[in-house]
């Protein structure tokens, strides 16, 4: 404890103290393709199912682990068909969240080739055809929707169709609207843990989806300051509804954000349906988790995506489990 502090790293280096290092482009974006010499798109080096898999954003499916929020919190994990029920949910949310990627890269291929990065996606860089990708969108869409309503009813069916719906919006209309764009994504989050209490049966309390809500308006507004930062610094506009975003209107949103997202959880825990006050063991790692996230957004600098951050920081894996766990251990004790 009374070692020297470690320097800050400079820039082009990693912000997160785990991940240090040249930020050279192989390390960024191991597979992307390399500039053609018209300076316009990316030479392709992907092969058509790798292309695909890419353009389905995988990694990005870690944000519908919330579809499992009702099962965790109603103690329905015990119950093998709550599980099964729950996992369904979840396929079907993921091929409708990948329909709606390859249908947003596809209306915004021309701003995405003008994107530091993003113009390395597949349908940028020339590797996935328009016309492939919205056919295997419609594909995508219709066999979630199809395979929820059969499996799960029309009710998780609806909840599915409304997220699509949502996701389509967001990606013609929404995004380009202050303040709306980050109320949107807000309101998708709540949609997977309400769609994921129905399909298990369970009550979704009313201070678990408002703290849903306000965990996904702290991604958003700390996303979106991310963004808008990185556009000071490099000087490129890459998406234009950051235009009506200064740094100081967002760092009051994110402060505001945070404190609503640590208020909700805790009422939350103090009013659980289960076990009531006890819940509250499971704040510290909450506190972490918030706290690490902004640690690395303002001090560390790290301009990595959401599901980047959540998947490769230590410190946000360790939160997660321990919550996790936390929850499960409590609810075996207590219920």
């Amino acid at each position: 404890m009374g070692g020297r502090l470690r320097p800050r790293p400079d820039r082009g280096l990693y912000p997160s103290r785990v991940m240090e290092g040249p930020l050279t482009q192989e390390r960024a974006e191991p597979e992307v393709a390399r500039q053609a010499p018209d300076g316009e798109s990316p030479k392709p080096r992907r092969g058509p199912l790798r292309a695909v898999i890419k353009a389905l954003r995988p990694q990005e499916w870690v944000k519908n682990l919330l579809v499992f929020a009702g099962l965790l919190f109603s103690a329905k994990f015990k119950e093998f068909d709550a599980v099964v029920d729950a996992s369904v949910t979840f396929a079907a949310f993921c091929m409708v969240a990948s329909a709606g990627y390859l249908v947003n890269d596809a209306h915004d291929v021309a701003e995405d080739r003008q994107h530091p990065t993003k113009r390395f996606r597949p349908i940028a860089a020339g590797e996935l055809a328009i016309p492939t990708a919205i056919g295997i969108a419609i594909v995508l869409a219709v066999a979630a929707l199809a395979g929820s309503a059969l499996i799960e009813g029309l009710e998780v069916a609806g909840l599915v169709l409304a997220y699509g719906v949502g996701t389509t919006l967001y990606s013609y209309v929404l995004k380009h609207e202050v303040i709306l764009d980050v109320m949107t994504i807000s309101g998708l989050f709540v949609l997977r843990v309400l769609a994921g209490a129905v399909a298990v049966g369970a009550d979704a309390s009313a201070f678990l989806l408002l703290c849903t809500g306000m965990v996904a308006l702290f991604l958003g507004f700390t996303k979106r300051r991310q963004e808008a930062t990185s556009e000071l610094h490099s000087g490129t506009k890459t998406r234009p509804v950051l235009e009506h975003y200064s740094i100081p209107f967002l760092d009051q949103m994110v402060a505001m954000v945070t404190a609503a997202t640590v208020m909700s959880y805790a009422i939350y825990a103090v009013n659980s349906p289960l076990i009531g006050s006890k819940m509250l063991g499971t704040l510290p790692p909450v506190l972490y988790g918030i706290f690490r996230y902004l640690y690395l957004i303002y001090d560390r600098k790290d301009t990595r995506s959401t599901d980047a951050i959540l998947l490769e920081d230590y410190g946000m894996i360790g939160a997660a489990i321990t919550w996790v766990a936390s929850v499960g251990i409590l609810l075996a004790i207590y219920h």
